[in-house]
C-alpha cells in the first residue's frame, strides 16, 4: 500500500464461514498488514473472521484497534487482547470511529452487516464524503453474485460505471492490497444528468 495507507478497516464475520479458506486469507491479510505496518481497525470481536485476523496481526508484532458496542461485547466476545479496545455505546458510534481511524476499508466475507458496512463506506465514496479506498476481497468467489447484482445496477442505470470500478476487487489479500495502491479518487458527477433535466 501508498505511504499515506497507515490503518485499514476490516469488515468481516463473526463467523469463520463453510470453507477454510476464509480463515486461510484472514490470516495471510493479518500477516501482510503487520508486516507491513498498517494497523488494523475492526469490530473488536475475539470470534469468527474478526478474531482471527485480529491475532494474526498481533501475533506479527501489528497493531490492532477494535470498537464495539456494548450491546455486543458478550455476544461478539469482546477481544481484551489488542492495542485498544474502545467499547461504544451503539452501532452508528462504532462505525463512524471505525471509519475516521482508517485510511482504507476491505471486505471480507461475512454476513448481512458485512455487507451493510461495505455498502455505506462505499456510499460515502460515491457522494463524496471520503476519497479512501475501498476493497473487496473475493475469497473463493464468494462476492460473485453480489457482483452480479452491482452490474445490473449499472446496465439499469442506477449506478455509473466508474463509480463501481471504485471497488477494488481481487481474490487474494496479495493482490487486494497491490491493486489498492494505485487507488485513485474518481471525479463522475452522478447528479449532473438530473439538472439538466430541471
Amino acid at each position: 500500500m501508498s505511504s499515506e495507507v497507515k490503518s485499514i478497516c476490516i469488515y468481516c464475520g463473526a463467523a469463520t464461514g463453510a470453507r477454510p479458506e476464509y480463515a486461510e486469507a484472514a490470516r495471510d491479510l493479518g500477516r501482510r498488514m503487520a508486516e507491513a505496518g498498517i494497523r488494523l481497525v475492526y469490530g473488536g470481536g475475539k470470534v469468527g473472521l474478526m478474531g482471527i485476523i485480529a491475532d494474526a496481526v498481533l501475533a506479527h508484532g501489528g497493531e490492532v484497534i477494535g470498537i464495539i458496542p456494548k450491546a455486543l461485547m458478550e455476544k461478539e466476545v469482546g477481544h481484551t487482547g489488542l492495542t485498544e479496545l474502545h467499547v461504544v455505546e451503539n452501532m452508528h458510534q462504532r462505525k463512524q470511529m471505525m471509519a475516521d481511524l482508517s485510511d482504507a476499508f476491505i471486505a471480507m466475507p461475512g454476513g448481512i452487516g458485512t455487507c451493510e458496512e461495505l455498502f455505506e463506506v462505499f456510499t460515502w465514496l460515491q457522494i463524496g464524503y471520503h476519497a479512501k479506498p475501498i476493497g473487496l476481497l473475493n475469497v473463493e468467489n464468494y462476492y460473485d453474485p453480489l457482483l452480479v447484482f452491482l452490474k445490473s445496477m449499472v446496465t439499469e442505470q442506477f449506478l455509473k460505471a466508474p463509480q463501481l470500478d471504485q471497488l477494488q476487487i481481487a481474490a487474494s489479500p496479495e493482490s487486494l492490497l497491490e491493486t489498492m495502491r494505485h487507488f485513485k479518487p474518481s471525479q463522475v458527477d452522478r447528479w449532473a444528468h438530473q439538472r439538466t433535466q430541471i
